[in-house]
């Protein structure tokens, strides 16, 4: 039996991505390990945010898995369940752009989601 009681951690999330999640199309969030999301667990809730707006929405947190860069990640998880509107090699430039090589280098986290009614 778990001591821990599930938590709620808050996320910024782009507009594009976060019409992902709404549309309950994006199932794999990507985030480099950094320490405050070191105790991110299944059964924690995710409140993404759009930065500068009250716009909000709420995800269960199924599974962390976390691998060695991004590459991995997008093999292990399959592309279509992180951004079903682009290619893998997209989604690679693109999370790239976001976390530059010495944030990567941290660890990426594969985090499952499911939309909370």
């Amino acid at each position: 039996m778990s001591n821990t009681t599930p938590r709620v951690h808050e996320l910024n999330l782009y507009r594009q991505y976060f019409d992902l999640v709404v549309a309950g199309t994006k199932i794999i969030e990507v985030r480099v390990k950094y320490a405050h999301l070191a105790h991110l667990a299944a059964g924690d809730t995710i409140r993404f945010r759009i930065k500068g707006t009250d716009e909000n929405r709420e995800v269960t947190v199924e599974r962390v898995t976390e691998y060695p860069n991004f590459e991995a990640l997008l093999d292990g998880e399959g592309p279509s369940n992180v951004n079903p509107t682009t290619t893998r090699n997209e989604q690679l430039a693109n999370i790239r752009a976001i976390y530059p090589p010495e944030k990567e280098a941290l660890g990426a986290l594969a985090i499952q989601i499911r939309l909370i009614s």
